[in-house]
């Protein structure tokens, strides 16, 4: 078993005593969306759910987000949707921070927990219930699926943290680290999420500037991150979202593991 920790404790509004100064910037080639924000007057309920409700922070927009949305998603015990996904489109990853629920796809039920992964291909038929006594938080990440001539459909993924294995960065001594949910040898999927860790002062040693547009969610820990032209203080609950290109570094300088949920499109070539 890992000792892994994800930060799940969104909602609650801050009090009257609270100051307005706050990290949250929307920028053209970034946006810090941190977790103070992520407060109940924020959520989104949708249709087709029971006992559910949403904070969205990344959606195809201009000047935004342009391959993905991203959902932290809260089901209360008895909850659920028997047609979550609205759009025939939408491949789904879901990725548990906290409690227990049930995936049911091609007839067979999967349970989630703490630190599973789900992948649904785009025209899946899933539901999903909470038939626990406490509620479950997880991310879902949705992308409308690019489809490829002669290249067969991804399958499905059920699979848990505590399964995978992490691979070290090169040259880093295993201080830098990224545990993969999807083989990333594998084209017939166009999107990966992943967890990236590093220990603390550990560092990315260059300025990584790539085609992949990024969705970073803290799940554990805290660092100085760059953005762009900044330099950025994070810690566990903050979200950033990064255009493709946009340069970004690390320092993670905090006292434990920093820690989190990556987003990126791959494998596809650009539209034109």
């Amino acid at each position: 078993m890992s000792n892994s920790q994800y930060f799940s404790q969104v909602g609650g509004l801050p009090p009257q005593t609270q100051t307005l100064s706050s990290k949250a910037v929307f920028k053209t080639a970034y946006a810090v969306i941190p977790k103070t924000v992520m407060s109940d007057i924020v959520t989104s309920v949708l249709p087709h759910r029971e006992e559910t409700r949403a904070w969205i922070i990344a959606r195809p927009l201009s000047g935004f987000a342009e391959t993905f949305a991203q959902y932290i998603m809260e089901v209360k015990p008895g909850g659920g949707s028997v047609r979550p996904e609205p759009d025939a489109r939408a491949s789904a990853a879901i990725f548990v921070v906290e409690g227990e629920g049930t995936i049911t796809y091609v007839g067979r039920d999967y349970l989630l927990r703490t630190g599973s992964f789900a992948y649904l291909p785009a025209g899946a038929k899933w539901a999903f219930r909470n038939e626990s006594a406490a509620p479950i938080r997880f991310h879902w990440v949705r992308k409308a699926f690019k489809v490829v001539d002669g290249l067969e459909p991804p399958p499905a993924i059920f699979t848990h943290e505590d399964d995978c294995v992490m691979h070290a960065m090169p040259d880093t001594e295993g201080r830098w680290a990224t545990t993969r949910f999807i083989d990333p040898s594998d084209v017939r999927y166009d999107m990966h999420l992943n967890i990236v860790t590093f220990e603390p002062g550990a560092i990315i040693p260059f300025m990584e500037t790539h085609v992949m547009e990024h969705g970073l969610y803290v799940l554990e820990g805290k660092a100085v991150y760059r953005l762009n032209e900044d330099w950025v203080e994070v810690e566990a609950g903050d979200y950033m979202w990064l255009r493709a290109f946009c340069p970004q570094a690390c320092y993670a300088g905090g006292p434990g593991r920093f820690r989190y949920l990556l987003y990126k499109d791959v494998n596809r070539h650009p539209d034109l």
